[in-house]
């Protein structure tokens, strides 16, 4: 016996009320963790380059400007990712992206590891970055895309989690690691993630998107291999799905000039201000923190980056609490709200706290955890705010908007540095940019939880 009858699967809308009358279950969980995978390694890769400064600067004797740089070469990759993943992913399907992203960051992983050259270092680095940029905003659309209205708020940041967990994972690993065995066996690890290709070729593509794309006889597949193994392992047969009253699913291609448009414009403008701040606050301090421990105040390598470890233990506490509030409070709420108490205690630090590296690791810590906490819900409400058939681009707008934020943050770092500015002006410039982020998200945000994706691109 099938899950549902064929005449019911053969339009867009019917796809959606399929899975929208799915209950949670085993196959969710596991497409979560295989995505999740992904993610984590992602995060670990990312900020690899910040623990491994401390050993690259005396090795290629690196100025400021040269720190910042190589910092950001990889941002600027992330930049191009996220615009060239989003635009495939709404062409060649999420999975196809999510696949060759993973393949590619992984692969130049190991390509850093075993150069002694600053410029191939540099091609390398570009190039994992374009990998990184393309994974993340696309993995988010496909769990996204799976989920129903109820608690897709928890169910996707519980999803986004595991990234901040890389992060955490990539500080822990880099303080044993780095100072006994050099940063090439770190980089080498980054290439890891190749094991879980075959997981992914396994999952179906995304049934939302394969519907948009008008290939309904695919979409009906792949619903039904979900709807199969659900009742399989639950022994229960799923309700008849009821057509969304207000779900009306466009299938003409999305694109980029249409998230400029219309009911778009003004989400798009919000979403590319806040993506932008807070990244630029994250990547700015994440990323020059353990050398400002060892150039500044003069502690080894090993102490620098094991106070690295706190701030993104922080990063990741506040990413589970917003998993938990953000179906009550609501998006808005819980994103104004962090990036204003982030923007508080980054002002206290700049005022107060700038004079020891353990002051300076109480409050950057501090403001981890709720900067952490804007970009993890960026990723669900990114995603809800456009059509499926152009929801990748969506996300691809706002991941860029951040990928500049990683681009510019650090260069900006270094030239405060390096024109002699004080660790103040930098901690106080980091809080103005998240307040102007609180202010954008406050005036002109609109809230989508409890709705279903096809009532919120009305």
């Amino acid at each position: 016996m099938t899950p549902v009858s064929t005449t019911m699967s053969t339009s867009a809308e019917m796809i959606s009320a399929r899975l929208e009358r799915l209950p949670m279950s085993r196959w969710h969980i596991k497409a979560r963790v295989i995505v999740g995978a992904v993610t984590f390694f992602d995060g670990f890769d990312q900020l690899m380059i910040a623990y491994s400064l401390p050993v690259l600067i005396p090795k290629w004797n690196l100025t400021p400007a040269g720190v910042a740089w190589v910092i950001a070469i990889g941002g600027i990759g992330m930049l191009v990712g996220a615009l060239g993943g989003g635009w495939l992913a709404d062409r060649m399907g999420r999975l196809n992206v999510i696949i060759v992203s993973l393949a590619l960051y992984a692969v130049m992983s190991l390509g850093m590891a075993f150069t002694d050259s600053l410029m191939l270092f540099l091609a390398f680095r570009f190039i994992q970055g374009i990998g990184l940029g393309a994974e993340v905003p696309v993995a988010a659309t496909y769990i996204g895309e799976i989920t129903k209205a109820h608690k897709r708020g928890r169910f996707v940041l519980l999803y986004e989690v595991i990234f901040p967990v890389g992060l955490v994972m990539s500080a822990i690993v880099s303080a044993w690691v780095v100072p006994r065995f050099g940063y090439e066996i770190l980089f080498a690890l980054g290439a890891i993630p190749i094991v879980l290709l075959p997981a992914l070729f396994k999952l179906p593509e995304s049934p939302r998107w394969l519907a948009s794309r008008g290939k309904y006889d695919e979409a009906d597949a792949a619903m039904r291999r979900i709807e199969t193994e659900i009742t399989e392992r639950s022994g229960k047969t799923l309700p008849e799905p009821e057509p969304l009253a207000t779900a009306v699913v466009d299938t003409s291609r999305g694109r980029f000039r249409e998230a400029f448009q219309g009911i778009y414009l003004r989400r798009t403008l919000m979403l590319a201000a806040i993506w932008g701040c807070a990244y630029f606050v994250n990547y700015g301090i994440a990323s020059w923190l353990p050398t400002l421990y060892r150039s500044v105040f003069e502690v080894s390598v090993d102490t620098a980056l094991h106070y690295s470890i706190f701030t993104t233990v922080a990063g990741l506490i506040g990413c589970l609490v917003v998993a938990f509030l953000i179906d009550n409070l609501g998006r808005r709420i819980c994103i104004t709200a962090s990036m204003v108490l982030c923007s508080t205690l980054l002002f206290l630090l700049a005022a107060t706290g700038t004079g020891s590296a353990m002051a300076v690791l109480a409050w950057s810590a501090g403001a981890a955890l709720f900067v952490f906490a804007v970009n993890m819900a960026l990723y669900v409400y990114t995603a809800e705010l456009y059509p499926t058939r152009m929801r990748a681009i969506g996300c691809a707008i706002g991941g860029a908007s951040g990928r500049l934020g990683i681009i510019v943050g650090p260069l900006v770092v270094g030239g405060i540095l390096g024109a002699g500015g004080t660790l103040a002006l930098v901690f106080g410039m980091f809080g103005v940019v998240a307040l102007i982020g609180a202010v954008v998200v406050g005036f002109f945000a609109i809230e989508t939880r409890e709705k279903t994706l096809e009532e919120i691109s009305q």
